[in-house]
């Protein structure tokens, strides 16, 4: 039996290798890049996305919710007593919720976790916000973390009664 043609020996000392023979495609430059410098943009590569990660962490936990002008949210007599009203603000893309803690006092805080940025809600039998996300818990008037991974309190959104509606003032972290 005889080799084909085009295919040279495997046991010929002087041909190609049999890698080689299987996978006779070269690229232009391949022998221009070491290991070592593979290795080296490597690891600069891998800095470069460790050093924008720590920015945009740092970014988020620095910000401050977004501030924005005085505006009415509802007609007092619309909120009940210990019973949560979603709005949103600033914008239509910031939630909110507001709760009338009592006849006379009502706090509102930003709807978005500082941890990670899901949506808390109101849990009136326990008495706080709670984030079902990862289990993060916060004081109902204060916004303060009371539990889990958050490490900042809820934005505060101040509020106002102006004669019979209830009024957004601005907000702070």
């Amino acid at each position: 039996m005889t080799d084909p043609p085009d295919r040279p020996n495997p046991l010929d000392v002087h041909s190609e290798p049999l890698w080689k023979q299987d996978f006779p495609y070269d690229s232009a430059g391949e022998e221009e890049v070491t290991r070592r410098e593979f290795a080296r943009y490597l690891a600069l590569g891998s800095a470069a996305l460790a050093a924008g990660t720590l920015g945009i962490a740092a970014w988020t936990q620095l910000r401050t919710i977004n501030t924005g002008e005085p505006q009415p949210i509802v007609a007092l007599d619309e909120v009940t007593v210990g019973e949560p009203y979603l709005f949103s603000y600033p914008t239509g893309n910031d939630p909110a919720i507001l709760l009338r803690t009592s006849v006379t006092d009502i706090v509102a805080f930003s709807q978005k976790c500082t941890h990670l940025g899901c949506v808390v809600y109101f849990q009136a039998a326990e008495d706080r916000w709670h984030c079902p996300c990862h289990e993060g818990n916060f004081e109902t008037t204060t916004g303060n973390v009371l539990s889990g991974p958050p490490t900042r309190p809820l934005g505060r959104i101040d509020v106002e009664v102006r004669g019979d509606t209830i009024w957004a003032l601005g907000s702070r972290p």
